[in-house]
């Protein structure tokens, strides 16, 4: 702690003084008299000014921003942006933190052609998250449960399009996913007795590839 002494005709002017070289209010700094002002011989010569010590009292540490409630705010502002008010439930998963939105308006605008508005605002909630987070924070979007909904969609055509591999013997190739996506589609089929999977291509163009089994 920065500590000083400072001196006046009296204990006022010493304080004073003081403050003023600390450039802080009174509230600041913690005040010690060192010495009292006193007069030397009849009053005349020798005088002896106030001395004070001024301790700076360190400002309080600003309270740490709580990532979850800057994700919320986040993610309400930008549907706001888009005419939307939501209503966010949070609940634990295995695989993170799930924000669940409903509310008033087209939740469609948020979701986008399968899900693609969705994850570009996850990713960059997860992107605030972390910001504000001392440790990492896996955030995922959800609104009117797209994401089960998608998983199912994605189960039944995994199941489809490996019957198609089967009778065809031939390989087929799905469009671009996301990461999560294509997990789906590997987790569905992983323990499938005819058919294999695997992934080709680079981000963002990356695809699963179903093909038979040799």
């Amino acid at each position: 702690m920065k500590k000083i002494v400072a001196s006046g005709k009296t204990i006022e002017d010493a304080v004073r003084n003081g403050l003023k070289e600390l450039q802080v209010a009174e509230d600041r700094v913690e005040i010690k008299v060192v010495e009292q002002p006193s007069k030397g011989l009849f009053g005349l010569i020798g005088v002896k000014e106030a001395k004070v010590e001024l301790t700076l009292i360190p400002e309080p540490e600003p309270a740490a921003a709580d990532p979850v409630a800057e994700v919320e705010h986040f993610v309400i502002e930008v549907a706001r942006t888009m005419g939307l008010e939501l209503n966010i439930t949070r609940s634990e998963t295995k695989e993170g933190l799930l924000f669940a939105l409903s509310g008033s308006g087209d939740l469609g605008m948020l979701i986008g052609r399968r899900g693609q508005t969705l994850d570009a605002l996850q990713y960059l909630v997860n992107i605030v998250a972390n910001r504000y987070s001392d440790s990492h924070l896996r955030i995922i979007l959800d609104a009117e449960d797209f994401r089960e909904r998608r998983r199912k969609t994605l189960e039944d055509l995994s199941d489809r399009l490996a019957g198609r591999v089967i009778r065809t013997k031939k390989e087929v190739v799905l469009e671009p996913m996301s990461p999560q996506e294509r997990k789906i589609i590997h987790s569905q089929l992983q323990d499938h007795a005819k058919v294999k999977t695997y992934s080709k291509g680079d981000e963002p163009n990356r695809r699963v590839v179903i093909s038979l089994k040799q």
